[in-house]
């Protein structure tokens, strides 16, 4: 029986408050309005903005909210106006929009879409959600809300990909692979046979370093205090890899004494105001290029001014600095043409019911991504 224009009943993992864990509930997702899109969610990532949000109690979000923003499904019915995907369609889930009318879609070298600024109200562009539960709206999270069986997101929040791509696997191009991997790509410019360095060897990290290698550099260093974490990152293509707890001198002197002057490309990867200096420092003192790839919502940096005197520079980066809805679906092909890989970024599948066993997994640092299917 067709659910098209009905209201849907499904499962969903639901944060309620601040610092407690997700609930599984039965919700009600209504159909999609003007410009929108409703899509059954295929597989879904766990992604570190989620669990930076999950540690922090003094969240900025409205609750109760359905979470989730890295994720790949199939288009089950479409609102008025839609044109760029239909039914049956395999899409990819965008935090970030394209509207391709604004400024920043208008410019060549920009991709932040002035829409990303709706996602900070947690509803729709009408001002409700297509969520209830027991009666209750349910807030939206980052454009996607995709820890949930079906999920409503905008017609430019959604990029329609090849038929026969991998769901589970393709859903990281979603946020993790397409961040860490642009990072490299667009927003660093790595050049070949550069020296780079890399701050955090989680699934973005990993991401940095395909980027990196894709993009011709000779020498590659992993930084992680978590050693467990060197193999992987040597599989898809660190040269080496350091613990900064084995050394007594600071990380940025290390990496100076191996490389003779500093590295030319460094990304900090975990979103730690203390590690984005150490990775800045850690740069060459006339050309070196720091990225700040990891989340640092709310914080302040405390970085001397020494050191941008003779040359280095620190950038921010937004969805690896990829036009998102236009970029996403090229990705996706990428991959298909076996251009790189993302199974070695995949540790962990579990049933969306069991996301609160996902968070513990992620916090033993022992998993890279955890894919949850609904």
């Amino acid at each position: 029986m067709s659910t098209i224009g009905k209201v849907i009943r499904c499962r969903a993992a639901i944060l309620w408050k601040p610092g407690v864990q997700f609930s599984i509930e039965e919700v009600e997702v209504a159909p999609p309005k003007a410009k929108e899109v409703r899509i059954k969610i295929v597989a879904t990532g766990l992604c570190g903005t989620e669990m930076k949000m999950l540690e922090n109690e003094t969240s900025h979000y409205h609750y109760p909210i359905i979470m989730g923003h890295e994720a790949a499904g199939i288009v089950e019915s479409v609102g008025e106006g839609v044109s760029t995907v239909k039914t049956g369609d395999k899409v990819i889930t965008l935090f970030l929009p394209q509207c391709g009318e604004c400024a920043s879609c208008l410019n060549p070298g920009d991709n932040l879409c002035i829409q990303i600024k709706q996602s900070k109200s947690s509803l729709m562009s009408d001002g409700t959600s297509r969520f209830t539960c027991k009666g209750k709206p349910v807030y939206h999270f980052a454009n996607t809300s995709t820890f949930s069986e079906y999920t409503v997101i905008k017609e430019i929040s959604v990029a329609k990909i090849d038929a026969v791509a991998p769901l589970e696997k393709v859903c990281l191009v979603s946020c993790g692979f397409s961040t860490g991997y642009g990072a490299a790509i667009n927003t660093a410019k790595v050049t070949p046979g550069s020296t780079c360095a890399v701050f955090g060897l989680g699934g973005v990290g990993l991401s940095v370093i395909i980027g990196c290698k894709a993009a011709g550099a000779a020498r590659i260093i992993g930084v992680d205090i978590n050693k467990d974490k060197f193999e992987k990152a040597k599989e898809v293509g660190a040269t080496e890899c350091i613990n900064p707890q084995d050394f007594k001198k600071p990380i940025q002197e290390v990496l100076f004494d191996m490389t003779g002057a500093g590295v030319d490309f460094c990304f900090e990867v975990i979103g730690n105001p203390e590690t984005v200096e150490a990775a800045l420092a850690s740069c060459n003192e006339s050309h070196g290029v720091c990225v700040i790839v990891g989340l640092l919502a709310g914080v302040q940096l405390n970085i001397s001014g020494w050191l941008f005197l003779s040359g280095r520079s620190l950038k921010g980066t937004v969805f690896g600095g990829w036009k998102s809805k236009e970029s996403a679906s090229k990705l996706v092909s990428d991959y298909m043409a076996k251009k790189f890989n993302l199974d070695p970024l995949i540790t962990h599948t579990l049933n969306l019911d069991k996301i609160n066993e996902a968070v513990e997994f992620m916090k033993t640092g022992k998993c890279i991504r955890c894919i949850l299917l609904p």
